[in-house]
C-alpha cells in the first residue's frame, strides 16, 4: 500500500519571537517493510539549521525562528509504501542497547494499578500473553479525546479510566516492562477508514520478543499495526518520539494550527 501524507504545523503569536528552536520528529523511518519513496519539509518564519538520526535512528530536523516572527508554519509531506508485516517489525540493530528499553521513565513507572493490571494476564507464550496485555488495556481504558493531560502517567491514567492513544500506549509500556519486556513507544501516522484529514499524529507500542524481534500493539485500538500504520519516532515515552519539542524567547499570546492529511493512493 502507498499513502501520501501531508503535515501542517502553524503558530501565530500575539508578541514577536525574537529567538527560537524547535527539534522535529515527523520523517518515517525507511526499513522494516516501510520505504520513504520522498519526503519533504517547508518551512515559513524560519530555517532549517540541520538534519541527525538519534540514538533511536529517529530522524530530527533542527528549526529556528526568524527573528522578531509573529507566524511560524511547518509543512511536511511526502509518500510511504508499505508491505504486510503482521506487527512484526524484526531484529533490533542498535546503536541503543536492547537493555535500555526494559527501563521505567517517570510517564510508565509501575504503580499497584499497573501491577494488577499484569496480575490478570494469562498466556503460555509470549505473544499470547502480550496479546492478552494489549486486550485488556483497550478494555480498561476508554478511548476520549480530551479527557486527559498530556504529562499524565500510566498510573493517572488508570486512575480516570480514560485517555487518548498516548496513555493507552504508556500504560501498555508500563506493563510490558514491569512483565520483564523491553518495549518503546512508538509515534507515527495512520490512515483512518473513516476521513483523510486529523489533528493529530497516532502512538502505539512495540515490544522486543526473542525470536521475532521488536512486534507491534496498539492498544487503543486493540490490534496490531498493518499497512495503515507509518512508523515515524521512537523512544522510552513520549518525550523521546514527540513530533515536536523546542524553547523560544518572546512569542507570548500562542496560537496553534495542526493539520494531518494520510489518504491511499
Amino acid at each position: 500500500m502507498r499513502l501520501k501524507i501531508r503535515h501542517s504545523t502553524r503558530y501565530v503569536f500575539d508578541n514577536p519571537v525574537s529567538w527560537g528552536l524547535q527539534q522535529l520528529r515527523k520523517t518515517p523511518k525507511t526499513g522494516h517493510q516501510q520505504w520513504v519513496l520522498n519526503w519533504v519539509t517547508h518551512i515559513e518564519g524560519g530555517k532549517k539549521e540541520l538534519q541527525f538520526e538519534d540514538h533511536h535512528h529517529n530522524t530530527v530536523e533542527l528549526i529556528s525562528f526568524d527573528r522578531d516572527s509573529t507566524e511560524l508554519v511547518v509543512t511536511s509531506e511526502g509518500e510511504v509504501e508499505l508491505k504486510e508485516n503482521h506487527g512484526v517489525v524484526g531484529r533490533h540493530p542498535g546503536p541503543s542497547p536492547l537493555w535500555l528499553y526494559s527501563r521505567q521513565t517517570p510517564r510508565t513507572q509501575a504503580g499497584p494499578q499497573v501491577k494488577a493490571l499484569v496480575r490478570d494476564i494469562k498466556g503460555d507464550q509470549d505473544l499470547d500473553r502480550l496479546h492478552g496485555l494489549m486486550s485488556a488495556v483497550h478494555e480498561g481504558l476508554r478511548y476520549e479525546v480530551g479527557a486527559s493531560h498530556p504529562d499524565w502517567t500510566a498510573e493517572e491514567a488508570l486512575s480516570h479510566g480514560a485517555g487518548v492513544c498516548q496513555d493507552h500506549s504508556h500504560v501498555f509500556l508500563s506493563a510490558a516492562r514491569h512483565m520483564g519486556f523491553p518495549a518503546r513507544y512508538v509515534s507515527g501516522y495512520l490512515m483512518l477508514d473513516d476521513r483523510v484529514e486529523q489533528d493529530a499524529m497516532h502512538a502505539w507500542a512495540e515490544v522486543h520478543v526473542v525470536g521475532l524481534g521488536w512486534v507491534g500493539f496498539d492498544p487503543a485500538n486493540g490490534i496490531s499495526p498493518d499497512t495503515r500504520y507509518v512508523r515515524v519516532a521512537t523512544g522510552l515515552d513520549y518525550e523521546g518520539a514527540a513530533p515536536v519539542t523546542g524553547t523560544r524567547i518572546g512569542g507570548a499570546g500562542e496560537a496553534l494550527d495542526v493539520q494531518i492529511e494520510v489518504a491511499q493512493q
